[in-house]
Formats: C-alpha cells, sequence, structure tokens
C-alpha cells in the first residue's frame, strides 16, 4: 500500500492554527505509542497514561480524549510496519521547533512504566527518541515557504 494511501495527520505543513495543535498533539501520541509497542504489548494502560498526561499538562486542550485515543491507535498501528521510522520521523518533523522535547521524553517514560514491566526494547525506544528530538532537522517555516 502507498503512502499517499493512508491519512497521516501528519503529513502536511503547518498551515493553519487548528493543524498546528493536531500536530503537536500527535508527535506527544507517537512518543507514547513508540514505547508502547516496543515490546509488542499495547496495554490499554499505555494510552491511558498518554492521555493523561497530556491533560495534566494541558498541552492539547483542544484535541478530545476520544480524539487523543484513536490517533494514539492509529499511529501504534502505523509503528506496527516496516517504515515505522519514517512515520515517526514525519510525526515529529512539522513540530521540531517547539520546545517539547523534554515532554516527549517525559511522556515515553511515563509509558514505559505504566505497565509496572520496563521491557528492554522500551528502554531502546526512548533512547532512539531521545536521539531524534537532538537531531531531527528543523521544521520550515510557512512563511518562508510562502516567499521564496
Amino acid at each position: 500500500m502507498s503512502d499517499a494511501n493512508y491519512s497521516n495527520p501528519i503529513e502536511l505543513e503547518i498551515t493553519e492554527p487548528s493543524r498546528f495543535n493536531e500536530q503537536a498533539a500527535a508527535a506527544l501520541v507517537i512518543s507514547g505509542a513508540l514505547v508502547a509497542v516496543a515490546d509488542r504489548r499495547v496495554s490499554p494502560v499505555e494510552r491511558d497514561e498518554v492521555i493523561r498526561f497530556i491533560r495534566e499538562r494541558g498541552l492539547a486542550p483542544h484535541i478530545s480524549d476520544d480524539r487523543l485515543s484513536s490517533m494514539f491507535d492509529e499511529l501504534a498501528a502505523r509503528l506496527e510496519e516496516p517504515d515505522f521510522a519514517n512515520v515517526v520521523i514525519d510525526t515529529l518533523r512539522p513540530v521540531s521547533d517547539l520546545p517539547l522535547s523534554s515532554h516527549l521524553i517525559e511522556l515515553s517514560e511515563r509509558v514505559a512504566a505504566a505497565d509496572e514491566d520496563v521491557h528492554p526494547h522500551e528502554v531502546q525506544a526512548i533512547k532512539l527518541l531521545r536521539l531524534l528530538t537532538l537531531v531531527l532537522p528543523r521544521a520550515k517555516p510557512v512563511e518562508a515557504a510562502a516567499k521564496g
């Protein structure tokens, strides 16, 4: 199946504030989903921890719990595909200029501990996420692209 057939909410450039909110929420969700799928056992408690973390921090107030839950399920399913690394990168890149790194890491650590069993693959997923937040190319501002 080609990438064009997926309705990934992260693929387009940010052109409106509501889209920006969706992309920031997806970046948070993917950090939790990446850890959740790492041990091949996605637990509902892991998805609940993602939503709880986002709500406690007030990070996506415009997005409902149902939407966050479905976003988690969609992204977790995509992370089971062979191109999972591209899914993570494509989800994080649009918001790479935001100060979300500490939230992404803290969220991933909380998800790893949520089922009370931190698997070695979950630790590797957290290390990968740390690396990606350090080296991911920065998003290009839409205004600069429009002027060029």
